[in-house]
């Protein structure tokens, strides 16, 4: 009857308790990312307006040197970016990368804008080999008054990129006025960005 006894506790002697404080942290991250899912899957939300914590806030005036081997229609070399060249004057930065197939389509659109008066755009190259970024500009035309390259990324974190395409208006007073994530749109250039540039815009 002894032995018979003992042989329960010795058993449960051996079993470890389970800690779940452990699992406590990988749920919650899981918790957020389900919630951040349900919010920008949400009917009617526009995903290419996702908040930033730039908007009414100064831009990020970090330089970047220029794209070795650009040059303008006029044969100089396109400065790099250096947004405080153009206090006084609104403006757009486009984030762009040669990897990036929605870049190859919102392209024309840069272009279109960037033929027009008072349209200044600044380009901002993410994590881009040079002769790739020398190749899409030289085919596809450049829109850019200033073009920087942004090898390590660091420049996009300041920006708060999510990832590109991506653009920026930024007013005369250098405060960031909207954020488009994804590929521009024409609906998203005429009733968004250029209205943001033209109001922007110094009264003469």
């Amino acid at each position: 009857m002894t032995d018979t006894a003992e042989k329960p506790q010795a058993v449960n002697a051996g079993r470890k308790k389970t800690n779940w404080a452990v699992f406590i942290p990988g749920l919650a991250f899981f918790a957020l990312v389900i919630l951040f899912a349900v919010i920008m899957a949400r009917p009617g939300r526009d995903v290419t307006e996702i908040p930033s914590m730039l908007l009414g806030k100064p831009a990020p005036q970090l330089t970047l040197p220029a794209i070795e081997g650009l040059t303008g229609p006029d044969g100089a070399p396109v400065p790099g970016f250096d947004p405080a060249a153009f206090e006084g004057e609104p403006y757009l930065v486009n984030v762009w990368a040669s990897w990036c197939v929605p870049c190859r389509q919102e392209h024309p659109l840069l272009m279109r804008m960037a033929a027009q008066d008072g349209v200044t755009i600044l380009g901002l190259n993410y994590k881009d080999k040079t002769p790739n970024a020398l190749s899409f500009l030289s085919g596809l035309g450049n829109p850019y008054t200033q073009a920087g390259a942004d090898q390590s990324g660091r420049a996009a974190i300041e920006w708060g990129v999510y990832g590109v395409p991506e653009s920026f208006v930024v007013g005369a007073d250098g405060t960031v006025l909207y954020k488009h994530t994804g590929p521009l749109t024409p609906e998203a250039i005429e009733k968004e960005i250029l209205p943001r540039l033209e109001i922007a815009r110094p009264a003469n």
